[in-house]
């Protein structure tokens, strides 16, 4: 492991790194400080906006959003084209912002920005593709169809460990669907968060949009709370913890405005007695530790046939063993950080009550360099061993601690496999087509992902992202999420001359 950069020097790799992304870095002071998990230690202090900045931000929107509906999607588009250049142009600056804030190894850290120029590219193609149905009707010299319109200002609140990404999965769509956005990021990841709009709000002048269609908002959870409450907000988008959904949910439901929840996952992927155990193990092993298990995605249970699961463990135990620890921006590192302190606790807490409740702990767990880095928290990605799934292992513990368990048959794997509160990811690693069409059937996983021979986490821009149950059962990214964001029309076209009721109804004066 590379020595952990001091306190001096990532500050001024940080603010050095924001100024070139646009930030006007000399302007940030105050009495909030926010800090890296790569050392503990301080990278910048900055001045938290209030609630009362909120009402302001939305309503300058909504001024935008009289003007940017207005505007032709593929125009709309042409501006998300603008941001993904820029974004290409700051892909290293952005990354090791990234890494500076949340901990990711570079690669990953590049990939999550590499994730935003995809989501544009999609968004930009959408911008000529926001279809609607015409249908027959049962009326001579009439047509029905549905259209689709912006709909209003969305709110977004965005999470420490994807602290970029997201926000542009929602934002690239809003814009070409013609919303803008306000956003509350995360107070762990603000440098991140300014520079990223930053690029965008450097777009929006090349191509004469309106200023206010895109805003970031720093401040704590006052101004989230703002947002939610706010009847501006059209469409509130939260990533987060289930707890926080729970709240967020029912308070924007309270005035009738529109969320769209991605919150917690407890992913297990299903190794049957057919699998390729090494396609299994190398799997298995970037879903549960990349990102140091801090991803919504990130496997956190294996549920293996009795016939292999002495033999995936093994092989599982001595992959782990090999992880290289540490500096996340260090050559070679795979596993980074932890965000802090609490998610040390939560993963330590978690191993011991796991062990309690019959657990073997057969790789990883305690901290590592306490000495070199005590204000931060690297953790030995850690595997136990169970014979049964406990209360535990049905939370979702946010750290690199995966579960494995036994099965005998695979209706019990399936079972195994649901029987969480969550529901956002899964797969099954197989050679068998029977149980791998089984699994991503009716009868198979809940789950809004379903895999077959990859891991949980990985997700292409693509597809639809989100998950059921205690997930939150929204959308976002690709497919036909950009529905979330419009409200539909039916329209009926009368050309007939004439006025025909619909089901034959007489209503002759």
């Amino acid at each position: 492991m590379s020595t952990i950069p001091s306190q001096p020097e990532l500050s001024a790799l940080a603010l050095d790194t924001a100024r070139r992304c646009g930030v006007d870095v000399d302007s940030l002071s105050g009495d909030d400080v926010t800090t890296s998990p790569i050392n503990g230690r301080q990278v910048a202090s900055l001045s938290w906006r209030d609630a009362a900045c909120v009402d302001e931000a939305v309503g300058r929107a909504g001024e935008a959003f009289r003007a940017w509906r207005k505007v032709p999607a593929p125009q709309r588009g042409a501006l998300v084209k603008r941001w993904a250049e820029l974004l290409t142009e700051h892909k290293d600056d952005l990354a090791t912002l990234v890494s500076i804030e949340a901990g990711k190894i570079t690669s990953e850290a590049r990939g999550e920005v590499q994730e935003m120029i995809d989501i544009c590219d999609f968004a930009v193609g959408l911008s000529r593709q926001l279809y609607g149905r015409t249908m027959p009707s049962e009326r001579p010299g009439h047509r029905l169809m549905e259209t689709w319109h912006p709909l209003g200002v969305v709110g977004v609140v965005s999470a420490f460990n994807f602290p970029a990404a997201v926000w542009s999965w929602n934002t690239a769509i809003a814009l070409v669907c013609g919303d803008p956005v306000v956003w509350k990021p995360s107070e762990l990841t603000p440098l991140t968060s300014l520079a990223c709009q930053a690029t965008l709000t450097r777009a929006i002048a090349d191509q004469g949009a309106p200023e206010a269609v895109a805003q970031v908002v720093l401040g704590g959870p006052d101004v989230g709370q703002a947002l939610v409450d706010h009847h501006g907000i059209a469409l509130l988008s939260a990533t987060g913890s289930t707890r926080m959904g729970r709240a967020v949910g029912p308070r924007v439901a309270e005035r009738f405005g529109r969320s769209l929840l991605e919150l917690g996952g407890n992913n297990a992927a299903v190794v049957t007695g057919s699998a390729d155990l090494d396609l299994a193990v190398r799997g298995i092993v970037f879903a549960a530790a990349g990102t140091a298990g801090q991803r919504c995605t990130t496997m956190r249970r294996v549920i293996a046939h009795t016939s292999v699961v002495d033999e995936l463990t093994d092989r599982l135990a001595a992959a782990y063993e090999r992880l290289p620890i540490g500096n996340p921006m260090a050559e070679g590192t795979l596993v980074g950080p932890l965000v802090g302190k609490a998610a040390y606790d939560a993963m330590a807490t978690a191993v011991t009550e796991a062990t309690g409740d019959g657990g073997k702990l057969v790789a990883g767990g305690g901290r590592v360099f306490e000495d070199e880095a005590p204000d931060a928290y690297y953790a030995r990605p850690a595997i136990v061993r169970l014979d049964r799934q406990t209360e535990v292992v049905a939370r979702e513990t946010f750290a690199p601690l995966l579960y494995v368990l036994p099965y005998d048959d695979f209706a019990t794997a399936i079972e195994l496999n649901n029987a969480v509160p969550q529901g956002l990811s899964s797969s099954v690693f197989t050679q068998d087509v029977g149980e791998a069409e089984l699994f991503v059937s009716a009868e198979g996983s809940d789950c809004g992902i379903v895999n077959v021979n990859i891991g949980t986490s990985g997700a292409e821009i693509g597809g639809a992202f989100g998950g059921e149950k205690e997930t939150g059962g929204g959308r976002e990214s690709g497919s036909d999420a950009w529905r979330a964001y419009m409200r539909r029309a039916t329209n009926t076209v009368n050309f007939s001359g004439e006025l025909p009721l619909a089901q034959g109804v007489d209503f002759t004066v």
